[in-house]
């Protein structure tokens, strides 16, 4: 079966994924799932484990895992994609202190969960180490640490760390100092995504491939909700749009969501003598505190995978394969990793990229409308691994009508408002990124705090 997409992590399977069979016409289930990545995988299997009889059926357009599933930075982190601060400031204390503590236990749930259902992830929780290497990113991460701080978390949680300690971590230039957290641990996103699908097979799920959703239709008092393919029409009590950074593509939603591209790169294997001097010796993944996002891991096989924002904005919310490939950007990305640490021993071997999801206000969102029987989740902002999985039970457990923990969590039953049309979104959004990008050269240059990354946050509504 051809790969999806150009990641290190689906080049490094150990095996290729068994190709499945496509919608062959129609079909009537309890739920269907349009999306097989995390979401619609995790949300498959959270059914299953609470109903066995339950008819499940997940629809990809391409193969299970080829989202951003598949191709991510391999953070299983307990990062959330707007400030604690607002959440705090809608949603009151304690559902603030409730999120706080869930995700934290769920990237340890996320891994054990793996080992129980087989699945070999490369998981090891190594935590984050975010570095300082400028005295503005020293001033923003220590005023990080002191609103965490205000807000009742310890040093167990996050603490500050000293040049030479942080250093010794991740031996990156001009390392002043550092926050380190020990909620997030390192994976391999493919292994966990096709182990996902393949354990779903295992529980009585069915899964098509190669099956593009071309509509999904609302219910009535006359008819059940539908997914329509160009094979058949799927019917079912619950339709549920797990789709992520494709979702612009369905009609009724095309300002729900819009894409932001990351893209990556990874070299070949490293020598030990390389870890020797750069640290990362548990495997902690590892950013730094600019305004436009970097990200890291050290993979088992002792490579760097390293990915960042950047990528532009595609006018009208397209997505394309194209735009998966920027060498713009990956150039910018292997001049930044030799930054970081010096000449590497081995090439970049892998470079890919793909689509993140942004709603309007920056949440993440589990819905379900019982008079349409439709259902969505989504919003990551690219810290969907562990979010995703949450998200997941939550929504299972809304969609059952249990009362629990995850069902009560934020943002579950929050609804965002849409996009601007164009062309208001794509000079919004790129003026944002131009913005941030501008605020990280001005303050690399001089070193003080820049106010053009002020833009970017008034137009997130942050």
């Amino acid at each position: 079966m051809p790969a999806p997409h150009a990641s290190l992590w689906w080049a490094t399977l150990p095996r290729e994924p068994a190709a499945r069979a496509a919608l062959a016409g129609d079909l009537d289930v309890d739920v269907a799932i349009v999306g097989a990545g995390y979401t619609g995988l995790w949300t498959a299997l959270a059914l299953k484990r609470a109903d066995m009889s339950l008819r499940v059926a997940v629809l990809e357009a391409d193969v299970a895992g080829a989202g951003a599933s598949g191709r991510n930075g391999g953070w299983a982190s307990a990062l959330y994609p707007i400030s604690w601060a607002r959440v705090r400031e809608q949603h009151g204390g304690a559902a603030h202190d409730l999120l706080i503590s869930t995700l934290r236990e769920a990237v340890v749930a996320l891994g054990a969960d793996a080992r129980s259902l087989g699945i070999d992830c490369d998981y090891h929780r190594g935590g984050t180490v975010t570095v300082a290497r400028t005295t503005a990113q020293v001033a923003r991460l220590r005023a990080e640490l002191d609103e965490a701080r205000l807000d009742g978390t310890g040093d167990d949680d996050l603490r500050w760390l000293e040049a030479d300690e942080a250093l010794a971590r991740c031996g990156a230039t001009g390392v002043l100092g550092a926050l380190f957290t020990p909620h997030c641990a390192a994976i391999h996103p493919a292994k966990l995504a096709t182990g996902l699908a393949d354990s779903a097979e295992r529980l009585g799920i069915d899964i098509y491939e190669r099956t593009r959703v071309s509509s999904i239709l609302a219910g009535d008092r006359w008819r059940r909700p539908q997914a329509a393919c160009e094979a058949g029409i799927v019917r079912a009590e619950v339709v549920v749009r797990a789709t992520e950074g494709f979702t612009p593509g369905f009609k009724g939603a095309r300002r729900a969501v819009v894409p932001l591209y990351s893209l990556m790169v990874a070299t070949d294997p490293l020598p030990g003598s390389f870890f020797e001097r750069i640290g990362l010796a548990d495997r902690e993944t590892f950013n730094d505190g600019r305004h436009l996002l970097v990200y890291g891991q050290r993979t088992r096989d002792d490579r760097l995978a390293f990915g960042g924002r950047g990528a532009p904005y595609h006018f009208g919310s397209r997505v394309a394969a194209s735009h998966d490939a920027d060498a713009r950007v990956f150039a910018t990305l292997e001049a930044e990793l030799e930054a970081w640490f010096g000449p590497l021993p081995a090439p970049v071997a892998h470079r890919w990229g793909g689509p993140l999801a942004m709603a309007r206000d920056g949440s993440p969102f589990v819905v379900l409308d019982r008079g349409t029987g439709l259902a969505a989740a989504g919003g990551y902002v690219g810290d969907g691994v562990v979010m995703s999985r949450v998200a997941a039970i939550a929504l299972a457990d809304v969609i059952l009508g249990r009362d629990s923990e995850y069902s009560s969590l934020p943002f579950v039953g929050h609804r965002s408002r849409d996009w601007e049309p164009e062309p208001l979104r794509w000079i919004g959004i790129n003026a944002g990124l131009a913005a941030a990008a501008a605020a990280d050269a001005r303050e690399a240059r001089t070193g003080r705090a820049s106010v053009a990354a002020r833009l970017l946050a008034m137009l997130q509504g942050s």
